[in-house]
């Protein structure tokens, strides 16, 4: 039996051997889809991996079972011991979102892990260690206070643009006479902090905490600094500022002065632990350079104020306040699960124009959030003001109509001496051009370099084609989405909002999530708009919600994205924790409006129509058509239908068969109710015939069979003979347009409508010199009141549409298990190149059109995952993968034809094939 024992291990130690040397790993080690995350407060985190080979000739991998080793120490990890957890080997082929199952993980917990797979190719070597550790898990962990200044001071202004100086916060402290083997702060300062140790920046990310509803959750980070705390003396210091939590104008919530809570934790060798606290023994001033930050209007800062030194031990703080314990905002402190926003692109300006005498315009040639870092030398007190803007007058000056009420103003008063360098800390602002006033010198191109901010996440995707309008939208949707990623996604950077609107993001976080790791944010967002929730059920418009007036108005479609949102993530990402924590609420939400509101089976609910249909006039904002308008009651019924849709499918995934037949059977009542009330069976038109009213009934099941082709008739007659060819929709119409049209025959319509470069257009934007999108299809001539040239919400399901119908990239099963490529190949598009990089790794479609016909095609589908693949050939014997007939490769299994496609199953690999001239492309 030994002996048998002997040859067994013998053999897998060979099989490791042997797969390790075909460079078979196990790579990309997340916990809740981050990596190595500091402070998370989830009791039974996911683990997820990717399996990647080196070998392109190596495919058809799959993961036959995994083992995961979690343990307290890397010590004892790298010795192989999982005293939190050893899972064994488990039969399985998740890699994806794989739920803890080892002891209770307690607070300020270290986890250190890997992970090793079995697959059909044989065993992989371990992983590389990576890490994460557990926050503060329950309220009776915080030993500190809340600490801050409740008061206002000389010179700040409380009401209308209001403006107050930052607290700076100070402690110093000794440790005690033993070895620190590990510090650990926990920390949130609201609205903003920066957080010093030693005078050692600790927090890389700006605007931290995330923005939340303040009352409902407030974030909380976590830092390991124990390579900035030393035996001996040591020095905390904290500069906060504004924000959105002290009131920046007189319709947005106030929720109190500055005010932060810290715990720094020092273990020791011993396995001692020393707490420092904020509370009443730390010192503050507000006399310190950042006189003023107000997040639309700017910061100002005076050089002549800094405290020198203030950061470190010995720093003279007599002629500071002694802090006080103040009022919690009222939120629970929950771990913050997103990196937060971080630096992500610097650049030099474009070319600098004196304008005026001592006026110059800066152009960076790219419209961007974030601001302007300068290098000057000049007298003390020579004062420099930057001005932010979006466009430019005719003249060459700065057009701020459109910033509303916002500033966008930075301000910088040297100290005099040497060269000096600075940039603001606690606010951003949207613009492509920057006015400067007041520099001591002509200014040169490194005098300046403007930083582009957004919320830290990987770049998944790649897409270009043949056409160049199609790739242009493209890079402006890449800049715009990445411009409004501030810890919520935004509507805008520029003027006097930059909030959570929810109508923007519904649909379009879809399309983002092909070119962007979004999941934490979006996570984060369904997180915020529960909060957003009152006792009755209803949701409100903007998560969070910081607006004084804004209540819940109780329309279907905005609060919508809570649902749409649960389940992008579900789908791109497989995860169905947001569906099952908010299962509930959702459905509080909508019983709420069948209860409040529904009139025999008509939901009349609706606060924005379709919001900004291109209008008749080109200074309008809103048309004032009423032809153009969709009427509310159509919108409203027709979301709450397929709402009832999603929450059928969540029903059924939770296991709650009884709910799912309840909305299934409410779902049919309103569908019969609305095709009574709207549908002209005669010539198949909805209500007064606008592309959305037809297109939602349309793409959400709501027509009769019978009368399909005749809704899309009037659907393509609109578009073509009405409106010369031309996209009539707002921002909901837009969400399900192209989609909608290629699915019932006219992808003719969509394509051209995608390439148009005439008003109105997406491509319209470029030709009129957009590198961002717009909020309205007319905006280089409407009135400024509303008028932002960096919006994303008229990009609807573009997006999504580019990736799974032009790259042909489609999740055929969640999280991208299973694969569906199917690319549309329109007349005039000769090649597409799409590449997203999903949970299992990245998935590639590259096609061309040879020039003496036929198609070539690059595929690559990640291990431990399928694809099924539609080549636009009518017989499989004119099709050739890697150069050989498709019955010659193993990988690929022949299905089926279907409507002019070989349709073919793919096992995990990288392939080209070709198919012959004769082939006719669909």
């Amino acid at each position: 039996m030994k002996h048998l024992l002997a040859i067994a291990v013998v053999a897998v130690l060979f099989a490791c051997c042997k797969t390790e040397d075909a460079g078979i790993t196990v790579t990309r080690l997340k916990c809740e889809n981050l990596y190595n995350p500091q402070g998370i407060d989830t009791r039974m985190p996911r683990l997820s991996w990717e399996i990647t080979t080196e070998d392109r000739n190596v495919r058809d991998i799959k993961q036959l079972k995994y083992r995961i080793l979690v343990a307290s120490t890397i010590e004892k990890l790298q010795v192989g011991e999982g005293d939190l957890w050893d899972s064994g080997y488990v039969k399985s082929d998740s890699s994806v979102l794989v739920s803890y199952k080892g002891k209770s993980l307690i607070s300020r917990g270290q986890c250190f892990w890997k992970a090793l797979i079995i697959t059909n190719k044989g065993t992989s070597g371990w992983s590389e260690p990576q890490s994460w550790t557990m926050g503060l898990l329950n309220a009776s962990d915080w030993q500190a206070s809340w600490t801050g200044l409740d008061r206002t001071f000389e010179g700040d202004v409380s009401q209308g643009k209001t403006r107050i100086s930052a607290r700076y916060f100070r402690k110093e402290f000794e440790t005690h006479d033993k070895q620190p083997v590990r510090a650990t702060v926990y920390v949130s300062g609201l609205g903003l902090y920066r957080l010093f140790v030693n005078g050692a920046l600790v927090n890389d990310a700006h605007f931290a905490p995330t923005m939340s509803e303040y009352t409902r959750t407030v974030r909380y980070n976590t830092y390991d600094v124990t390579a900035h705390v030393r035996q001996g003396g040591n020095a905390l210091a904290i500069t906060l500022g504004n924000g959105v939590f002290y009131t920046i104008r007189d319709w947005v919530r106030h929720f109190g002065f500055p005010k932060m809570i810290l715990q720094l934790e020092i273990d020791y060798s011993d396995g001692s632990r020393q707490t420092i606290v904020s509370d009443d023994t730390w010192r503050v001033t507000v006399n310190g350079p950042i006189i003023a930050n107000n997040w639309y209007d700017g910061e100002e800062y005076d050089a002549r104020r800094e405290l020198t030194g203030w950061q470190q031990v010995g720093y003279d703080d007599s002629g500071w306040f002694e802090a006080e314990k103040v009022q919690s905002p009222g939120g629970i402190l929950k771990a913050q699960m997103n990196p937060g926003v971080k630096v992500a692109e610097e650049m030099r300006p474009k070319s600098i124009t004196e304008v005026k005498p001592g006026m110059y315009v800066l152009d960076i040639g790219q419209n961007i959030a974030g601001w302007l870092r300068i290098k000057a030398k000049g007298k003390r007190g020579d004062k420099i003001t930057l001005r932010f803007a979006e466009t430019l007058n005719p003249d060459g000056t700065i057009y701020t109509a459109n910033l509303r009420s916002a500033d966008c103003k930075d301000i910088y008063v040297l100290k005099g001496g040497e060269t000096e360098i600075w940039q603001p800390s606690f606010v951003y602002h949207g613009f492509r051009y920057v006015e400067v006033t007041g520099f001591p010198s002509k200014p040169e191109p490194d005098s300046f370099i403007a930083i582009m901010a957004c919320d830290e996440m990987e770049s998944t995707g790649s897409f270009s084609t043949s056409n160049e309008t199609i790739n242009a939208i493209f890079r402006n949707s890449w800049w715009g989405i990445r411009d409004n990623y501030q810890g919520v996604p935004t509507d805008g950077p520029a003027r006097d909002e930059r909030w959570g609107w929810l109508g923007d993001r519904s649909v379009g976080c879809y399309g983002e999530s092909f070119i962007f790791d979004n999941a934490s944010l979006y996570i984060k967002c369904t997180n915020d708009i529960s909060d957003t929730q009152n006792d009755a059920g209803a949701i409100q418009d903007v998560a969070p919600n910081h607006y004084t007036s804004h209540a819940a108005t109780d329309n279907m479609t905005w609060p919508s994205t809570w649902i749409i949102t649960a389940d992008m993530l579900y789908e791109q990402y497989g995860d169905m924790a947001p569906i099952s924590r908010h299962y509930e609420g959702m459905k509080k939400w909508i019983r709420y409006m069948r209860d409040r509101y529904m009139q025999d089976g008509i939901m009349p609910r609706d606060n924005y129509g379709d919001w900004c249909v291109p209008p008749e006039a080109p200074e309008l904002v809103h048309s004032k058509d009423p032809a153009r308008k969709t009427e509310g009651a159509v919108l409203g019924t027709t979301y709450y239908y397929r709402m009832l849709f999603y929450l059928q499918k969540f029903a059924r995934l939770l296991g709650k068969p009884e709910d799912a037949e309840a909305f299934a059977i409410e779902a049919a009542e309103v569908k019969e109710a609305f095709n009574s009330k709207f549908l002209d069976r005669e010539t198949g038109r909805y209500s007064n015939n606008t592309v959305t009213t037809n297109l939602l009934p349309l793409y959400f099941g709501m027509v009769p069979d019978e009368l399909r082709q005749k809704v899309i008739n009037n659907i393509a007659d609109k578009i073509m003979n009405e409106n010369g060819g031309h996209i009539t929709t707002g921002l909901i119409g837009s969400q399900w347009l192209m989609r909608g049209l290629t699915d019932n025959g006219r992808a003719d319509i969509a394509w051209k409508l995608a390439t148009n470069r005439d008003y109105p257009s997406w491509g319209y934007m470029i030709e009129n010199g957009a590198t961002t999108l717009w909020e309205l299809w007319n905006g280089n001539t409407a009135d400024p009141a509303m008028n932002s040239h960096n919006h994303v919400m008229l990009l609807g399901d573009l997006l999504l549409w580019f990736y799974e119908y032009l790259g042909g990239i489609r999740a055929s099963e969640p999280g991208f298990k299973r694969i569906e490529m199917k690319p549309l190949m329109p007349d005039g598009l000769d090649s597409v190149s799409a590449t997203h990089h999903s949970p299992y790794g990245m998935i590639r479609s590259a096609w061309k059109k040879l020039p003496e016909g036929g198609l070539q095609w690059e595929i690559t589908v990640p291990a431990n995952t399928s694809a099924t693949v539609y080549i636009p050939a009518d017989n499989a014997k004119n099709v050739t993968v890697l150069g050989k007939p498709l019955s010659d490769v193993k990988e690929v299994k022949f299905l089926n034809y279907e409507n002019g496609f070989t349709v073919i199953r793919l096992c995990s690999g990288s392939y080209m094939f070709e198919t012959k001239a004769s082939e006719s492309l669909q």
